[in-house]
């Protein structure tokens, strides 16, 4: 993964009062050194407020509020420690104070069962951050295991790129992408399923299964389309049944044979963006059809267009997690302003340049998932080294 990418770890507390089984979900915030610093002080402020007050108003039972603050921001062992130090210095203030047998009794029991109660709340709280951390991570991984590890290799293309889920436990996308080595050349799909969480990813598995297949068998690009507008339309058949929401998908499809043409299915998906000769721009695409899923809404039936694809050039695809991030005014990124100036550098340094900027542009905060590929031709590859029935998979060409 390029570095702006990177997923951020969690510093674990390495503190004495730190459990070593706490995972980062349970994030204790505040050191131990400065806690233990921090009661201390409050607990003379308010030892000393209750010997200039008096018996007549008692500020000792007010320390029972610092348990249930630290289990808010620490962890348990630390709310633990706070728990036991504020139950000590009431029992303390109370033994050396006089007063009513019975109220003596009341307040230390009163601290007792407070602080006994902040500890379990404290507990509670991490056990829930770490079951949605571990849920979190779990369809993440299982995310990570559906697409296919970068760079990918094939006798036509050399696929560059990367993906960043957006890891928030009830964001956790769609986005799809895969390249599959076929007998009629190489076939990529990119694409975003609507909307989030573990039904987006079950509506892009399905998605992602059928371009597999379909891209080995299928000789037309657009019978490969229409091959993953089936399973989609089959995944929402049965999510209806289980009273899941219907998802649709736009993508976009390629089709690399070892000539200087690609052929494109757009199913409502961003263009891509074309790097050759020291400029970038976007691929004019004229028959852009409905996203997958949705096809029995009619139009016009899916077809393939091809645009030049000239030796030396890159094709940057991408998700709409790139050019809808947001700067701290909310302003777009502005893709097509910033490719410009990279677009001479190699399709490496064009990846991690783009990734490095849009980290700094959104200041490292995202709102969706990211997916982008950079395609070139593979060293060695060309016009020259065309496969045996390739032109004629491709079809004719607009």
């Amino acid at each position: 993964m390029v570095k702006g990418l990177r997923r951020p770890s969690a510093a674990r507390d390495a503190s004495p009062w730190s459990d070593p089984g706490e995972t980062e979900a349970g994030a204790a915030r505040i050191g131990s050194w400065a806690l233990a610093l921090g009661m201390l002080l409050l607990t003379f402020a308010v030892v000393l407020l209750d010997a200039l007050t008096g018996s007549d108003l008692p500020l000792i039972p007010l320390l029972v509020v610092l348990p249930a603050l630290a289990s808010v921001f620490c962890t348990v062992r630390q709310t633990t420690g706070v728990a036991v130090w504020v139950t000590l210095v009431v029992v303390g203030s109370r033994i050396a104070a006089t007063g009513a047998f019975w109220d003596v009794v009341f307040l230390i029991g009163f601290t007792a069962l407070a602080s006994a109660l902040g500890v379990v709340a404290c507990a509670a709280r991490i056990r829930h951050a770490t079951e949605v951390a571990r849920l979190r991570s779990a369809a993440v991984a299982l995310q990570r295991q559906i697409l296919r590890p970068l760079p990918i290799v094939t006798r036509q293309v050399l696929a560059q790129g990367a993906y960043a889920p957006i890891e928030e436990d009830r964001f956790v996308g769609g986005d799809i992408y895969e390249v599959v080595q076929s007998p009629y050349g190489t076939r990529v799909i990119i694409g975003d399923v609507q909307g989030k969480g573990l039904p987006a990813i079950g509506a892009g598995f399905a998605a992602l299964g059928a371009f597999r297949e379909a891209a080995v068998k299928e000789r037309e690009l657009t019978a490969v389309a229409d091959s993953v507008e089936d399973a989609v339309v089959r995944h929402n058949a049965f999510s209806g049944e289980n009273g899941e929401e219907e998802r649709f998908v736009t993508a976009l499809l390629l089709a690399f044979d070892d000539g200087d043409r690609v052929r494109a299915v757009n199913c409502g998906h961003l263009p891509p963006r074309l790097l050759h000769d020291g400029e970038a721009s976007p691929v004019t695409l004229h028959r852009t059809s409905v996203p997958l899923g949705m096809a029995e809404l009619g139009g016009e039936a899916r077809a393939a267009e091809s645009f030049g694809f000239p030796p030396g050039a890159a094709l940057l695809v991408f998700t709409d997690g790139v050019t809808e991030a947001r700067d701290v005014t909310g302003d777009f990124y502005p893709l097509d302003q910033r490719l410009g100036g990279w677009a001479d550098r190699e399709p490496s340094q064009v990846l991690e340049a783009l990734l490095d900027d849009l980290e700094g542009f959104s200041g490292g905060v995202r709102r969706d998932d990211i997916a982008v590929l950079v395609l070139s031709r593979p060293q060695g590859s060309g016009s020259a080294a065309r496969a045996p029935g390739a032109a004629a998979a491709s079809g004719p060409t607009k």
